[in-house]
C-alpha cells in the first residue's frame, strides 16, 4: 500500500484524487461505486501492478478528496464518460482496460459504447450492462421502501444520514449492502434503522479500512454520491439500441443482494444482457457478497488478470 503514489490530475476543470501504483505500458483504470471509494481497489491495484499492469484508481467528481463541481445537482452518469475519457487524456494513455464496481460499471460500459477505441476491455462486478434511464432500475417493483426509492427523494437520506457521525454512515451501509437480502424500510423506519449495532463489521473489512473510507467521505459528504448514481438514475443519456463490442466479463457474487432486483437474475443468467454485449463472459463466485472484490480479493484478482492477459491493447 506504501507505494501506490497519489496526486491531483486537473480533469474538465475539476482536480481530480488519482491513485496510481505500476510502471507497465498497459493501463487499468478502476471505476469505485458508493459508498466506495478509490481505496476500495486497494487489492486488485496491487495484484494487476505485479502482474506488470499500470494500476490507476481515483476517485470520482464529488466524491473523496476530489474536487466538487458547481452544480452536482445537474450532473448525470454520462458526466463520468467525459471524465473517464478526460482522465486518460490527462495521463497520456490511448487505450485501457477499465474495471468498474456498482455504479461504476455504467460509465465503464457507457464509455466503451461511446468511445471504443479508448477501451481494451471491460469488467464488471455486481452490476451488468444498464442503460440509465426510467427502466434502469424497476423501482415501482419493489415496496416504497426500497433504498434506492428512498435515497432519490430529495431530502430524504440527507435527513436520514445526518442523524449519525459520516463513520457510522459507512459502516451501516458496509454491513447491510454486504448481506444478500435488498435493503427495504418499513414505512416507519429510513435505512440507516435497518442497521442493528450489535452488527460487526464484515470479517474482510477492518476498523482501519473504515477509517480510511470515513476520512474521504467527511471531506466530500454525500451530495454528489445521492445525485450520481441515484438522482440521475432514470436520466436517459440519449443513447439507443447501444452496443458494447468489445470483450467484456461480469464478476457476480451469488449472495448479491442485486440479484435480488425485480427481473435482474433472469437478465443475467439468461444470457438476455448478451444483447448489448455480445462478447461477454459471466463468472460467478458462490459466496461473493456485493463487494466481492474485497471480500475474495485472491480470487477477483485472479481472474481480473487473466481475462486482461487474453486481451490485446
Amino acid at each position: 500500500m506504501e507505494k501506490i503514489q497519489h496526486s491531483e490530475v486537473e480533469v474538465k476543470g475539476l482536480k481530480l484524487h488519482v491513485a496510481e501504483i505500476g510502471t507497465g505500458s498497459k493501463a487499468v483504470l478502476f471505476l469505485h461505486g458508493f459508498p466506495e471509494i478509490w481505496y476500495t481497489w486497494r487489492h486488485q491495484m496491487i495484484a494487476v501492478a505485479n502482474a506488470g499492469y499500470r494500476a490507476i484508481a481515483f476517485d470520482f467528481r464529488g466524491y473523496g478528496l476530489s474536487e466538487q463541481p458547481a452544480e452536482p445537482e445537474k450532473e448525470t452518469m454520462y458526466d463520468l464518460v467525459d471524465e473517464i475519457v478526460g482522465l486518460l487524456n490527462a495521463l497520456n494513455i490511448t487505450k485501457a482496460f477499465l474495471v468498474g464496481k456498482d455504479f461504476g460499471a455504467i460509465p465503464a460500459y457507457l464509455t466503451a459504447a461511446v468511445h471504443p477505441e479508448r477501451v481494451g476491455a471491460v469488467i464488471t462486478l455486481g452490476v451488468p450492462f444498464l442503460l440509465p434511464g426510467p427502466s434502469a432500475v424497476q423501482n415501482h417493483l419493489l415496496p416504497k421502501g426500497f433504498y434506492i426509492t428512498r435515497w432519490q427523494e430529495p431530502g430524504r437520506a440527507e435527513a436520514d444520514f445526518g442523524r449519525f457521525p459520516v463513520k457510522s454512515v459507512i459502516r451501516n451501509i458496509y454491513t447491510l449492502f454486504s448481506r444478500s437480502e435488498i435493503p427495504i424500510a418499513a414505512d416507519d423506519q429510513e435505512i440507516m434503522d435497518l442497521f442493528n449495532p450489535s452488527t460487526p463489521l464484515p470479517p474482510w473489512f477492518s476498523e482501519e479500512d473504515l477509517a480510511t473510507y470515513a476520512s474521504l467521505y467527511e471531506k466530500s459528504g454525500f451530495r454528489y454520491a445521492l445525485q450520481v448514481p441515484y438522482r440521475s438514475l432514470k436520466v436517459e443519456t440519449g443513447l439507443s439500441d447501444v452496443k458494447v463490442t468489445i470483450p467484456a466479463v461480469l464478476i457476480m457474487g451469488e449472495k448479491d443482494y442485486v440479484f435480488k432486483f425485480p427481473g435482474m437474475e433472469d437478465y443475467i443468467r439468461s444470457g438476455a444482457v448478451k444483447s448489448a454485449v455480445p462478447d461477454l463472459e459471466i463468472t460467478y463466485i458462490p459466496e461473493g457478497s456485493h463487494f466481492v472484490h474485497e471480500q475474495i480479493p485472491d480470487k477477483v484478482n485472479q481472474l481480473i488478470i487473466e481475462f486482461i492477459d487474453k486481451q490485446s491493447i
